[in-house]
């Protein structure tokens, strides 16, 4: 970690380590072991609430000065009808930051036993969130559970941290606590996080931080190459992706997962490239969405842009702008996919 970043690298593992281990906790408790209502988000809000305070915490005492791009606020839970969430909240992000510190954590972040913060202390916490993004300066992006489905259904979510500095992302933290430490061998367990850091490559580590692992996306071939794509079709269009497949004569079935951990499979060799294409008019990326999976890919070798070609821009405050869809892919792969999709679009704009 010897770089100008590596701080920073430090404290956004041991923030994002303990955000997993909350909310695999909330999973094991709210999910499996009590009953839901169909459409019953409650633990998802939990979760997020509660992870989100336990992040903005730790990065609000390593870095008093930085602004964060939260995805919550804690208004509702100010309010006398959200007592009782928000007591459950603050007692699981008090729980996740007193517990014993694990490798490279330090006291001076808030962490540790003796460590308790006041339930005003964490509803500030999470509304610190509330920063209007912009193309200058430095800003944190959180996103505490990334695939809120995927969590609910015990599949893959993410919880995703990322330092973006004048427009650039320069660092990313993704933390995957379903995902097979070991894809080729799933019986391993699961629990991983990756972190990125610009101009030094991406990494993969054990859900406590250690046994680092170089991260490199293979050469793939049209025998080799798969699409890795969201679960939801309301979230990318999955017939588009089929027409991709067959303008590059894909025949491996797609990859479908939850939240960033897309990004994570990608950069380890898991799929060739990562589509999410506009379903329809008017939905906006949010640039906590892809902060932390740009820079992976992008240190692991690949390529991240939109469907023009262009480089996702950070700088437009807390989207990133018109939506022209996400193309992720290996070097030698993107720039086959990309024709791909613009001969698709082509297509589309022709029938119209």
């Amino acid at each position: 970690m010897s770089h100008s970043y590596a701080i920073e690298e430090q404290v956004a593992v041991a923030a994002v380590r303990r955000a997993c281990h909350l909310t695999s906790s909330v999973f094991n408790r709210l999910v499996k072991n009590e009953t839901l209502t169909k459409g019953d988000k409650s633990p998802v809000t939990v979760g997020d609430y509660a992870a989100q305070a336990v992040i903005s915490s730790i990065l609000h005492h390593a870095f008093p000065g930085d602004p964060i791009v939260g995805e919550e606020d804690a208004s509702d839970l100010r309010a006398e009808e959200g007592r009782v969430l928000k007591d459950r909240i603050i007692e699981l992000a008090n729980e996740a930051l007193t517990a014993e510190l694990g490798l490279g954590d330090s006291t001076t972040w808030g962490i540790g036993p003796g460590q308790e913060k006041s339930a005003e202390e964490l509803l500030d916490a999470i509304d610190r969130g509330n920063h209007p993004g912009g193309r200058e300066g430095r800003m944190w992006t959180i996103d505490p559970i990334d695939g809120t489905k995927g969590f609910l259904r015990g599949e893959q979510y993410a919880v995703c941290l990322s330092l973006i500095v004048d427009a650039k992302v320069q660092l990313g933290v993704i933390g995957c606590p379903n995902l097979p430490v070991d894809p080729s061998a799933p019986e391993n367990g699961t629990g991983c996080i990756f972190t990125a850091v610009r101009g030094h490559g991406a990494q993969q580590l054990t859900l406590n931080g250690s046994n680092p692992t170089p991260l490199v996306i293979p050469q793939t071939t049209p025998e080799t190459l798969n699409f890795l794509e969201s679960v939801e079709a309301a979230h990318s269009s999955h017939s588009f992706n089929d027409r991709i497949s067959s303008i590059l004569n894909i025949t491996r079935p797609s990859t479908r997962m939850d939240s960033q951990a897309k990004y994570c499979c990608l950069a380890r060799g898991e799929g060739g490239a990562y589509l999410r294409m506009p379903t329809g008019v008017g939905y906006r990326e949010k640039i906590w969405d892809h902060a932390p999976g740009q820079v992976l890919v992008e240190e692991a070798g690949g390529v991240v842009t939109d469907s023009r070609g262009e480089p996702l821009d950070f700088g437009l405050g807390r989207t990133l702008g018109e939506n022209f869809g996400v193309i992720a892919a290996g070097k030698g792969a993107h720039s086959r996919v990309l024709a791909a999709v613009q001969e698709a679009l082509n297509e589309t704009k022709a029938k119209v």
